[in-house]
Protein backbone atom coordinates (compact mmCIF):
# COMPACT_ATOMS: atom_id res chain seq x y z
CA UNK A 1 0.00 0.00 0.00
CA UNK A 2 2.78 2.45 0.92
CA UNK A 3 4.55 1.60 -2.35
CA UNK A 4 1.39 2.41 -4.31
CA UNK A 5 0.95 5.68 -2.48
CA UNK A 6 4.56 6.60 -3.18
CA UNK A 7 4.06 5.82 -6.87
CA UNK A 8 1.01 8.07 -7.06
CA UNK A 9 2.85 10.84 -5.21
CA UNK A 10 5.77 10.54 -7.63
CA UNK A 11 3.42 10.73 -10.62
CA UNK A 12 1.74 13.82 -9.20
CA UNK A 13 5.10 15.48 -8.59
CA UNK A 14 6.24 14.64 -12.12
CA UNK A 15 3.00 16.03 -13.54
CA UNK A 16 3.44 19.25 -11.57
CA UNK A 17 7.05 19.50 -12.73
CA UNK A 18 6.00 19.01 -16.35
CA UNK A 19 3.33 21.66 -15.94
CA UNK A 20 5.89 24.07 -14.55
CA UNK A 21 8.55 23.37 -17.18
CA UNK A 22 6.38 23.07 -20.30
CA UNK A 23 5.77 26.78 -21.01
CA UNK A 24 9.49 27.57 -20.84
CA UNK A 25 10.37 24.42 -22.79
CA UNK A 26 7.88 25.41 -25.49
CA UNK A 27 9.63 28.77 -25.85
CA UNK A 28 12.99 27.05 -26.20
CA UNK A 29 11.67 24.77 -28.96
CA UNK A 30 10.33 27.59 -31.12
CA UNK A 31 12.09 28.46 -34.38
CA UNK A 32 14.94 30.94 -34.40
CA UNK A 33 14.51 34.00 -36.57
CA UNK A 34 17.39 33.51 -38.97
CA UNK A 35 18.40 33.40 -42.65
CA UNK A 36 15.92 30.69 -43.68
CA UNK A 37 12.96 32.59 -42.27
CA UNK A 38 14.22 35.89 -43.67
CA UNK A 39 14.41 34.59 -47.25
CA UNK A 40 10.75 35.53 -47.72
CA UNK A 41 11.07 38.96 -46.13
CA UNK A 42 10.21 41.98 -48.31
CA UNK A 43 12.47 44.98 -48.08
CA UNK A 44 15.94 45.20 -46.57
CA UNK A 45 17.89 44.74 -43.32
CA UNK A 46 19.94 47.26 -41.38
CA UNK A 47 22.68 46.06 -39.03
CA UNK A 48 22.18 48.27 -35.97
CA UNK A 49 23.89 48.26 -32.58
CA UNK A 50 21.42 45.78 -31.01
CA UNK A 51 20.96 43.57 -34.07
CA UNK A 52 19.36 43.32 -37.50
CA UNK A 53 16.31 45.46 -38.17
CA UNK A 54 13.97 44.60 -41.03
CA UNK A 55 12.56 47.59 -42.93
CA UNK A 56 10.74 48.36 -46.16
CA UNK A 57 10.10 51.44 -48.28
CA UNK A 58 6.68 51.76 -49.88
CA UNK A 59 5.79 54.42 -52.44
CA UNK A 60 7.62 56.76 -54.82
CA UNK A 61 11.33 57.45 -54.63
CA UNK A 62 10.63 61.13 -54.08
CA UNK A 63 8.02 62.81 -51.94
CA UNK A 64 7.36 63.69 -48.30
CA UNK A 65 8.53 60.96 -45.95
CA UNK A 66 6.27 59.15 -43.50
CA UNK A 67 7.79 56.81 -40.91
CA UNK A 68 5.47 54.25 -39.30
CA UNK A 69 5.99 52.56 -35.93
CA UNK A 70 3.88 49.47 -35.20
CA UNK A 71 2.55 48.20 -31.89
CA UNK A 72 3.11 45.53 -29.26
CA UNK A 73 2.31 42.31 -31.13
CA UNK A 74 1.73 42.97 -34.84
CA UNK A 75 4.86 43.71 -36.92
CA UNK A 76 5.27 46.16 -39.78
CA UNK A 77 2.84 44.34 -42.07
CA UNK A 78 0.09 45.99 -40.02
CA UNK A 79 0.84 49.18 -41.98
CA UNK A 80 0.76 47.82 -45.52
CA UNK A 81 -2.79 48.85 -46.41
CA UNK A 82 -2.38 52.30 -44.89
CA UNK A 83 1.12 52.70 -46.35
CA UNK A 84 -0.18 51.91 -49.85
CA UNK A 85 -2.86 54.56 -49.37
CA UNK A 86 -0.29 57.11 -48.22
CA UNK A 87 1.93 56.17 -51.18
CA UNK A 88 -0.95 56.90 -53.56
CA UNK A 89 -1.09 60.38 -52.03
CA UNK A 90 2.59 60.87 -52.83
CA UNK A 91 4.23 59.84 -49.57
CA UNK A 92 7.41 57.80 -49.41
CA UNK A 93 6.64 55.47 -46.50
CA UNK A 94 9.14 53.67 -44.26
CA UNK A 95 7.91 50.74 -42.15
CA UNK A 96 10.08 48.54 -39.94
CA UNK A 97 9.89 45.68 -37.44
CA UNK A 98 10.57 46.49 -33.81
CA UNK A 99 13.09 44.22 -32.12
CA UNK A 100 11.48 40.94 -31.06
CA UNK A 101 8.88 41.03 -33.83
CA UNK A 102 8.63 40.19 -37.49
CA UNK A 103 11.96 39.60 -39.21
CA UNK A 104 14.06 41.71 -36.82
CA UNK A 105 16.46 40.30 -34.23
CA UNK A 106 15.48 39.40 -30.67
CA UNK A 107 17.99 41.15 -28.38
CA UNK A 108 17.52 40.70 -24.65
CA UNK A 109 16.96 43.53 -22.20
CA UNK A 110 14.19 45.78 -20.99
CA UNK A 111 12.26 47.22 -23.93
CA UNK A 112 11.87 50.71 -22.54
CA UNK A 113 12.03 54.21 -24.02
CA UNK A 114 15.80 54.10 -24.50
CA UNK A 115 15.67 50.67 -26.14
CA UNK A 116 13.12 51.65 -28.78
CA UNK A 117 14.47 55.16 -29.38
CA UNK A 118 17.92 53.74 -30.11
CA UNK A 119 16.50 51.44 -32.77
CA UNK A 120 14.48 54.21 -34.43
CA UNK A 121 17.26 56.80 -34.26
CA UNK A 122 19.81 54.39 -35.72
CA UNK A 123 17.47 53.26 -38.50
CA UNK A 124 16.70 56.85 -39.51
CA UNK A 125 20.43 57.61 -39.58
CA UNK A 126 21.04 54.45 -41.63
CA UNK A 127 18.46 55.63 -44.19
CA UNK A 128 19.67 59.24 -44.23
CA UNK A 129 16.49 60.71 -42.74
CA UNK A 130 17.44 63.77 -40.74
CA UNK A 131 14.31 65.92 -40.41
CA UNK A 132 10.98 67.13 -41.86
CA UNK A 133 9.13 63.81 -41.82
CA UNK A 134 5.72 62.69 -40.61
CA UNK A 135 5.88 60.17 -37.78
CA UNK A 136 2.98 57.75 -37.32
CA UNK A 137 2.60 55.48 -34.29
CA UNK A 138 0.02 52.76 -33.73
CA UNK A 139 -0.81 51.44 -30.25
CA UNK A 140 2.53 50.89 -28.47
CA UNK A 141 4.13 52.49 -31.52
CA UNK A 142 2.31 55.66 -30.51
CA UNK A 143 4.24 55.69 -27.24
CA UNK A 144 7.50 55.19 -29.16
CA UNK A 145 6.64 57.89 -31.70
CA UNK A 146 5.68 60.27 -28.89
CA UNK A 147 8.96 59.63 -27.08
CA UNK A 148 10.94 60.23 -30.28
CA UNK A 149 9.07 63.45 -31.09
CA UNK A 150 9.62 64.77 -27.57
CA UNK A 151 13.34 64.04 -27.89
CA UNK A 152 13.60 65.51 -31.41
CA UNK A 153 10.78 68.05 -31.91
CA UNK A 154 12.82 69.89 -34.54
CA UNK A 155 12.95 66.83 -36.79
CA UNK A 156 9.26 65.83 -36.90
CA UNK A 157 6.89 67.67 -39.23
CA UNK A 158 3.80 66.17 -37.60
CA UNK A 159 2.91 63.37 -35.20
CA UNK A 160 0.00 61.06 -36.07
CA UNK A 161 -1.19 58.74 -33.30
CA UNK A 162 -3.52 55.79 -34.01
CA UNK A 163 -5.16 54.12 -30.99
CA UNK A 164 -2.06 55.22 -29.16
CA UNK A 165 -0.67 53.88 -25.92
CA UNK A 166 1.38 56.14 -23.69
CA UNK A 167 -1.15 57.69 -21.35
CA UNK A 168 -0.78 55.44 -18.34
CA UNK A 169 -3.68 53.06 -17.72
CA UNK A 170 -4.41 50.14 -15.42
CA UNK A 171 -3.29 46.86 -17.08
CA UNK A 172 -5.75 44.80 -15.01
CA UNK A 173 -5.02 42.39 -12.18
CA UNK A 174 -3.41 39.68 -14.30
CA UNK A 175 -1.41 42.17 -16.33
CA UNK A 176 -0.24 43.92 -13.19
CA UNK A 177 0.73 40.58 -11.62
CA UNK A 178 2.76 39.55 -14.68
CA UNK A 179 4.37 42.99 -14.96
CA UNK A 180 5.39 43.29 -11.30
CA UNK A 181 6.51 39.76 -10.43
CA UNK A 182 9.62 38.51 -12.21
CA UNK A 183 9.86 34.75 -12.11
CA UNK A 184 6.29 33.72 -11.46
CA UNK A 185 5.06 36.47 -13.75
CA UNK A 186 7.37 35.18 -16.50
CA UNK A 187 5.98 31.67 -16.11
CA UNK A 188 2.40 32.89 -16.23
CA UNK A 189 3.17 34.95 -19.34
CA UNK A 190 4.66 31.96 -21.15
CA UNK A 191 1.85 29.69 -19.98
CA UNK A 192 -1.12 31.93 -20.76
CA UNK A 193 -0.18 34.49 -23.37
CA UNK A 194 0.03 32.27 -26.51
CA UNK A 195 -3.56 31.13 -26.04
CA UNK A 196 -4.71 34.70 -25.28
CA UNK A 197 -2.96 35.98 -28.40
CA UNK A 198 -4.67 33.39 -30.58
CA UNK A 199 -8.05 34.05 -28.96
CA UNK A 200 -7.71 37.81 -29.39
CA UNK A 201 -6.70 37.63 -33.04
CA UNK A 202 -9.35 35.02 -33.90
CA UNK A 203 -12.00 37.41 -32.59
CA UNK A 204 -11.13 39.72 -35.51
CA UNK A 205 -11.00 37.09 -38.28
CA UNK A 206 -14.33 38.13 -39.79
CA UNK A 207 -13.52 41.85 -39.79
CA UNK A 208 -12.53 43.58 -43.03
CA UNK A 209 -8.82 44.17 -43.41
CA UNK A 210 -6.55 46.04 -45.79
CA UNK A 211 -3.81 43.52 -44.93
CA UNK A 212 -4.57 40.14 -46.55
CA UNK A 213 -4.24 37.21 -44.14
CA UNK A 214 -3.42 39.44 -41.20
CA UNK A 215 -4.82 37.04 -38.58
CA UNK A 216 -2.62 34.16 -39.73
CA UNK A 217 0.36 36.52 -39.92
CA UNK A 218 -0.29 37.72 -36.38
CA UNK A 219 -0.52 34.18 -35.06
CA UNK A 220 2.63 33.16 -36.94
CA UNK A 221 4.63 35.36 -34.59
CA UNK A 222 4.17 32.66 -31.94
CA UNK A 223 6.22 30.27 -34.06
CA UNK A 224 9.41 32.20 -33.40
CA UNK A 225 11.60 32.31 -30.33
CA UNK A 226 11.77 35.66 -28.59
CA UNK A 227 8.32 37.00 -29.47
CA UNK A 228 6.63 36.25 -26.14
CA UNK A 229 9.63 37.52 -24.09
CA UNK A 230 9.61 40.70 -26.20
CA UNK A 231 5.94 41.31 -25.45
CA UNK A 232 6.59 40.77 -21.75
CA UNK A 233 9.63 43.05 -21.81
CA UNK A 234 7.60 45.82 -23.45
CA UNK A 235 4.83 45.43 -20.87
CA UNK A 236 7.42 45.94 -18.17
CA UNK A 237 9.19 48.66 -20.16
CA UNK A 238 7.68 51.32 -22.37
CA UNK A 239 4.08 50.31 -21.65
CA UNK A 240 4.60 50.90 -17.95
CA UNK A 241 5.81 54.43 -18.65
CA UNK A 242 3.63 57.53 -18.85
CA UNK A 243 4.20 59.75 -21.89
CA UNK A 244 2.10 62.65 -20.55
CA UNK A 245 5.10 64.91 -19.98
CA UNK A 246 6.41 64.10 -23.46
CA UNK A 247 3.07 65.15 -24.94
CA UNK A 248 3.13 68.39 -22.94
CA UNK A 249 6.60 69.11 -24.31
CA UNK A 250 5.51 68.36 -27.90
CA UNK A 251 2.56 70.72 -27.44
CA UNK A 252 4.81 73.47 -26.11
CA UNK A 253 7.23 73.00 -29.01
CA UNK A 254 4.41 73.47 -31.50
CA UNK A 255 4.65 70.11 -33.27
CA UNK A 256 1.21 69.32 -34.76
CA UNK A 257 -0.49 66.24 -33.29
CA UNK A 258 -3.36 64.31 -34.86
CA UNK A 259 -4.82 61.48 -32.74
CA UNK A 260 -7.28 58.99 -34.23
CA UNK A 261 -9.21 56.67 -31.90
CA UNK A 262 -11.49 53.68 -32.33
CA UNK A 263 -14.94 54.26 -30.87
CA UNK A 264 -15.24 50.65 -29.68
CA UNK A 265 -11.58 50.06 -28.84
CA UNK A 266 -11.36 47.63 -25.91
CA UNK A 267 -7.55 47.89 -25.62
CA UNK A 268 -6.92 51.63 -25.34
CA UNK A 269 -9.61 53.18 -23.13
CA UNK A 270 -11.78 56.12 -24.16
CA UNK A 271 -10.35 58.04 -21.20
CA UNK A 272 -7.18 58.53 -23.28
CA UNK A 273 -9.03 61.15 -25.33
CA UNK A 274 -9.65 63.31 -22.28
CA UNK A 275 -6.15 62.77 -20.94
CA UNK A 276 -4.60 63.84 -24.24
CA UNK A 277 -6.73 67.00 -24.20
CA UNK A 278 -5.45 67.78 -20.70
CA UNK A 279 -1.76 67.48 -21.58
CA UNK A 280 -1.75 68.70 -25.20
CA UNK A 281 -4.66 71.06 -25.92
CA UNK A 282 -3.44 71.69 -29.47
CA UNK A 283 -3.87 68.01 -30.44
CA UNK A 284 -6.59 67.38 -33.01
CA UNK A 285 -8.58 64.28 -32.11
CA UNK A 286 -10.98 62.27 -34.26
CA UNK A 287 -12.97 59.16 -33.37
CA UNK A 288 -13.86 56.44 -35.89
CA UNK A 289 -17.10 55.38 -34.24
CA UNK A 290 -17.32 51.78 -35.49
CA UNK A 291 -13.61 50.95 -35.21
CA UNK A 292 -11.92 48.82 -32.58
CA UNK A 293 -8.23 48.68 -31.76
CA UNK A 294 -7.35 47.43 -35.25
CA UNK A 295 -8.50 50.62 -36.98
CA UNK A 296 -5.33 51.05 -39.16
CA UNK A 297 -6.21 47.86 -41.05
CA UNK A 298 -9.97 47.48 -40.41
CA UNK A 299 -10.87 51.11 -41.21
CA UNK A 300 -7.98 52.11 -43.45
CA UNK A 301 -9.97 54.31 -45.83
CA UNK A 302 -11.49 56.26 -42.95
CA UNK A 303 -8.06 56.83 -41.39
CA UNK A 304 -6.62 57.99 -44.72
CA UNK A 305 -9.53 60.38 -45.23
CA UNK A 306 -9.09 61.86 -41.74
CA UNK A 307 -5.38 62.48 -42.41
CA UNK A 308 -6.16 63.99 -45.83
CA UNK A 309 -8.97 66.17 -44.43
CA UNK A 310 -6.72 67.61 -41.73
CA UNK A 311 -4.08 68.40 -44.34
CA UNK A 312 -6.66 70.14 -46.53
CA UNK A 313 -7.79 72.24 -43.56
CA UNK A 314 -4.21 73.07 -42.69
CA UNK A 315 -4.67 71.66 -39.17
CA UNK A 316 -1.51 69.58 -39.33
Amino acid sequence: MESLQMSWLLLILLALLALAVFPLLREGLRKTMGPSARNEAPGEFASLSAGLTHYQWIGPRRGPIAVCVHGLTTPSFVWHGLAEGLAEKGYRVLVYDLYGRGYSDRPQGVQDRTFFLSQLEELLEHEGISDDFTLLGYSMGGAIATAYTAAHPDKVRELVLLASAGLKTNPGKIGEFIRNRPGLGDWLMHAAYPRLHIRGTEAERQLPSSVPGIIDLQQRELNYKGFVPAVLSSLRGILSEDRAEDLRHIHRQGVPILAIWGGIDDVVPVSSVGKLTEVARSAKQVEVAEAGHGLPYTHTDEVLEIIAAHHRKGLI
